[in-house]
């Protein structure tokens, strides 16, 4: 395993016991993503940095039809995840494989080299080489399919006491919130072809952006 997994499994080998109850609070602006997800009857939808699985089991419950993969870097996350999809009901609907964002081979992982939908939720903050990650996601998505992205803003419309307050206590997790997403996004739909979006959420608490590849 990588350096960044090992530190992975480090911090998470206790938290992802309490992880969904204390992030729900939050990580704002998933549920939405996952709403506007809609893959086609029987497309296949991939969540790079899966952590416990939260955020899959609520697109199976959502999108009965759609086929579930998720990819994680840390072994004990994933751990986490097998037991809840089984305790969901959804393990048969799902496949889970350990691998770095930035490098994995989805063919060799899952099966197949492309996914209708791609969604990356409050990972690429936590990704050193985030930028790579991004890239790889958008790899993965099929022609005509959809990356989308969540993940912490730059607390534009809020207080500046509070947005130094969140980051130093994000900084603690080894979370660092992307000042470059927009731009990375945009640069990337004119590399790879696609039309991208960006919006903030919450006055600037949340980020959403993502493409459409052609």
């Amino acid at each position: 395993m990588s350096g960044h997994g090992q530190l992975m499994d480090g911090v998470y080998r206790y938290q992802r016991h309490i992880y969904d109850l204390t992030r729900k609070y939050y990580l704002l602006g998933r549920d939405g993503l996952i709403a506007d997800l809609d893959p086609p009857a029987g497309g296949a939808v991939l969540e790079i940095g899966c952590g416990t699985g939260r955020n899959l089991i609520a697109v199976g419950k959502a999108w009965p039809k759609a086929r579930l993969y998720g990819v994680d870097i840390s072994d004990a996350m994933l751990d986490t995840a097998r037991a809840s999809f089984a305790k969901a009901g959804l393990a048969d609907r799902v496949t889970l494989a350990q691998g770095d964002a930035c490098g994995f081979d989805p063919q060799a992982l899952f099966g197949r080299a492309s996914f209708e939908r791609v969604f990356i939720s409050y990972a690429l903050s936590m990704i050193p080489e985030w930028e790579m990650a991004l890239v790889q996601a958008a790899r993965c998505v099929a022609p005509g399919g959809k990356l989308e992205i969540v993940d912490f803003g730059q607390q534009e419309e809020l207080p500046a006491l509070w947005k130094r307050a969140l980051f130093g206590w994000l900084a603690r997790f080894h979370v660092s919130p992307r000042r470059e997403l927009n731009g990375a996004i945009n640069r990337l739909a004119q590399d790879m072809g696609g039309f991208p979006h960006v919006r903030t959420l919450y006055r600037g608490y949340a980020v959403r952006g993502g493409l459409i590849r052609v």
